[in-house]
């Protein structure tokens, strides 16, 4: 039973501007949930995103709605019949898986019934700018095996051709965050095929992207603000190849991994990815990357600063996350 239940807003500077097709922002606004039974403590935390109608009060007021549930017990597999997918019920989801391992002496990969642990290779992120400064963005990177490029305006072939050109050695996924149109979709997939990328992510707006069901598809297109949940990837069938989980969309760990073994099911391939938060957000995204083909959990990368302990990263090399950590 939870006895404590503590919210809270922090922001963490990011190294420069994180810029996409939306606007850039220079901090990454996370709410952090901590919960404790009076022996033990569990943590985890979201990231609201305004696309969904999230806010900072929004989310801590979502949480705080939950109090009186979890102190009557409520349990991570009540969660959905009390509150709907999002960043509140990841931060809390995250914290009781958190709570019980700490409280069972058991880690949550073995409370979830995973392996051990392996390490990952993540993506790391170029900005949307204009051609020449992602180029060299792109350049600097180069050495990096996966590179996750944002894109969604106009003259985006410009952009993927000099992209591609400063790192020919690396992967590249494009993500279009609901950026380009019925009109340029075909032009822009073309110029991906040529230059040799491995993935296409949201070219479309969500509810908006039936076209991608009669178009051909010379790189797999992978679903992001199309996919939120189980419940999503019917609807996806036929218009998407891959499908991007994000604890923050399907409401934390428990329904991300219903979510991959359903999707697996269906033949889609699956991307794990995050919004910019710290390392406390990424780790329990850690347990779903196992079984990835795509892993982009760089967020405490793009920031100034990471939550300590934090996640190893060497290069593009994550390590599982430590028990002081999550888990």
């Amino acid at each position: 039973m939870v006895v404590g239940i503590e919210i809270a807003v922090e922001r963490w500077p990011i190294a420069g501007t994180f810029t996409i097709s939306r606007g850039s922002k220079t901090e990454a606004a996370v709410v952090l949930c901590t919960l404790t039974d009076g022996a033990f403590t569990g943590r985890g935390e979201c990231v609201p995103y305004a696309r969904y109608g999230e806010s900072l009060d929004s989310v801590c007021a979502q949480i705080e709605g939950l109090r009186a549930a979890l102190s009557n017990g409520a349990t991570r597999d009540e969660l959905p019949s009390l509150i709907g997918a999002g960043a509140a019920r990841n931060a809390v989801d995250c914290a009781l898986w958190d709570l019980e391992a700490k409280r069972s002496g058991n880690s949550a990969t073995a409370l979830a019934g995973l392996p051990r642990l392996k390490d990952l290779t993540t993506a790391v992120t170029v900005s949307f700018g204009g051609a020449q400064t992602m180029a060299a963005s792109a350049k600097a990177l180069a050495d990096r095996p996966l590179i996750k490029v944002k894109v969604g305006g106009d003259n985006d072939v410009e952009r993927i051709r000099a992209v591609a050109a400063a790192a020919p050695a690396s992967r590249i996924i494009l993500d279009a965050n609901e950026g380009w149109t019925d009109a340029n979709i075909r032009e822009n997939m073309l110029a991906a095929a040529r230059a040799g990328v491995v993935l296409i992510e949201q070219p479309l707006p969500a509810g908006n992207d039936a076209i991608l069901a009669t178009i051909p598809h010379p790189v797999p297109i992978c679903a992001d603000e199309s996919a939120h949940g189980t419940d999503d990837l019917h609807t996806l069938l036929g218009r998407y190849d891959s499908i991007n989980i994000k604890l923050d969309k399907t409401g934390g760990l428990t329904e991300a991994l219903r979510m991959q073994k359903r999707a697996r099911e269906l033949g889609f391939g699956i991307m794990v990815g995050c919004m910019v938060g710290t390392s406390l957000a990424m780790a329990p995204a850690v347990l779903v990357a196992q079984d990835a083909d795509f892993v982009d959990l760089d967020g405490p990368l793009i920031l100034k600063e990471d939550r300590k302990p934090g996640l190893i990263f060497n290069g593009s090399r994550l390590s599982p996350p430590e028990p002081e950590l999550w888990g």
